[in-house]
């Protein structure tokens, strides 16, 4: 068996093994458990990087076995996947170090990281799933993974909001499995491919072809949080920060937006959802949600409920640019996927930092914020304006190619989404920062804190994975134009998905 062979296998496994490691590691064993868990992130990166490498020079990464009738499991390594893998790898490295401050003191660690590890295993498998089959293995995976998680707490309304998250979840796994199994009895479950596999059976079985792509993205819409399927995503809030980051950011609103992509492109194609009139309804769906979600982020007086409305809202950009099948927005929308991952986790982050260092969870409890918890508040200012589009933070970038992708396929009518968007992003977005920056502090100044009077603003293992982040997201739009960035990764595989 070669290394092209194995590497997608060692991949999923630096992480899993160390999870499976965790659960059996005592509770006080604290430095046991940061060891695996470094060690997992370590080696992962390193094989990620190898996969880069490999790819960017033609190499290709196949691993599979037999398990259904007529459908492999299949785990491929393109460059589609290594997008989604190169994101999760890092944000897990910047998590996970996250994650070891914020819960320093706090009971179940074992459990949670456990746990935490499983979620990574299982977001990587869904990266690298190389047919529809595989795809709903690990997709399912993710969701008894992540359930732990939510519910961690075990508070009254974490255990109302884990009912919640499982009923919206797993029904739409059931929905997913529905679609794939008609598809199924359609074509089989061939490897995903550019261009998809479909076209010459878009005439034979058009209504059957419609039916199982509606149901597939009913599935997918869920974990994408597409309008009305997002209800549980706000209610998931009451997890602990490094969760709430993993899911807005990393894992499972990812996972759905990336099975869209999939489906779109390189099971479906460009050319049969053209044929079968899929992508108009999905764009509208999708420009539905961005506008919804802005508006009910604006009616939000807690932070994070806020930010929770802001990720249904932007992860939708990436559903609406692949649904305009055309190059440059696809470009946009596959690019997103990254900016709106290195953005939003700084926002989370620091959301855990104002919480957890001074107790603040609203957003009228802000006021003066910058002055206690100036970098804190600056990460969190790099994030924001990055969501409103403002140059040269990584969220312009991806409005810049969806807006003249919009116009490169004559969908005009896109641009006012995106500026409908972006104006609805400043209207709740500028008040927090308005009041991190320009407001007094509250009479009676800040309450006693762990770290009041320290020289750091709080621990600094929860002060500097928000700072990396945002200077991620800084530097992914200052150097767009560069091969290495995720635009140019972007652009390379956008090219083989339209055969440029």
């Amino acid at each position: 068996m070669s290394w092209t062979t194995l590497l997608p296998v060692l991949i999923i496994l630096s992480s899993l093994i160390p999870g499976l490691l965790i659960f059996a590691t005592p509770e006080a064993a604290a430095r046991r458990r940061i060891i695996l868990n470094m060690t997992g992130v370590t080696v992962k990166l390193l094989l990620v990087a190898l996969m880069l490498a490999g790819v960017s020079r033609g190499f290709e990464f196949r691993f599979a076995i037999a398990f259904l009738p007529g459908a492999e499991l299949v785990l491929r390594g393109d460059a589609l996947a290594l997008q989604f893998i190169a994101l999760s790898s890092v944000l897990w490295l910047m998590t996970t170090i996250y994650a070891i401050g914020y819960l320093e003191n706090s009971p179940l660690r074992s459990r949670f990281f456990g746990y935490f590890s499983l979620c990574v295993s299982a977001t990587v498998g869904v990266a690298l799933a190389g047919n529809m089959i595989t795809f709903l293995l690990f997709y399912e995976l993710l969701t008894l993974a992540t359930f732990p998680l939510v519910v961690h707490r075990g508070t009254p309304e974490a255990l109302r909001a884990g009912r919640v998250y499982l009923a919206y979840t797993l029904g739409g796994g059931t929905v997913l499995l529905m679609g794939i199994a008609l598809l199924h009895s359609i074509a089989g479950t061939p490897d995903f491919v550019p261009g998809g596999y479909l076209t010459s059976l878009a005439d034979e079985h058009a209504l059957s072809l419609r039916i199982a792509f509606g149901l597939m993205i009913v599935g997918l819409g869920v974990k994408a949080a597409l309008v009305p399927l997002h209800g549980w995503l706000p209610q998931a809030m009451v997890a602990p920060a490094p969760v709430s980051a993993l899911l807005h950011a990393v894992a499972v609103v990812k996972a759905g937006a990336f099975g869209i992509i999939r489906v779109v492109y390189d099971v479906y194609g460009i050319e049969a959802t053209t044929l079968l009139s899929l992508t108009r309804p999905l764009a509208w769906l999708a420009a539905v949600t961005i506008i919804f979600a802005s508006v009910r982020a604006l009616q939000q007086q807690d932070i994070k409920r806020r930010l929770a409305y802001s990720t249904v809202s932007q992860v939708s950009y990436i559903t609406l640019g692949v649904s305009l099948v055309g190059p440059i927005a696809a470009v946009g929308a596959i690019v997103h996927l990254v900016h709106q991952g290195l953005m939003k986790i700084t926002l989370f982050f620091c959301a855990g930092n104002f919480a957890e260092t001074l107790g603040i969870h609203k957003i009228q409890e802000m006021d003066g914020l910058g002055r206690r918890m100036p970098w804190s508040m600056a990460a969190f200012t790099v994030g924001a304006l990055g969501m409103i589009g403002v140059p040269p933070i990584a969220g312009f970038i991806s409005k810049w190619y969806l807006a003249t992708g919009a116009l490169e396929v004559n969908q005009d009518w896109v641009l006012l989404v995106l500026a409908g968007s972006s104006l609805l992003n400043a209207a709740y977005f500028l008040p927090l920062l308005y009041r991190g920056w320009f407001r007094a502090p509250p009479a009676g100044g800040w309450h006693e804190n762990n770290f009041a009077g320290q020289r750091l603003e709080t621990h600094w293992m929860l002060l500097l994975p928000p700072l990396v982040t945002a200077l991620l997201s800084i530097l992914v739009g200052v150097f767009a134009g560069s091969i290495f960035s995720p635009l140019g990764w972007s652009q390379f595989i956008v090219n083989r998905e339209f055969g440029l």
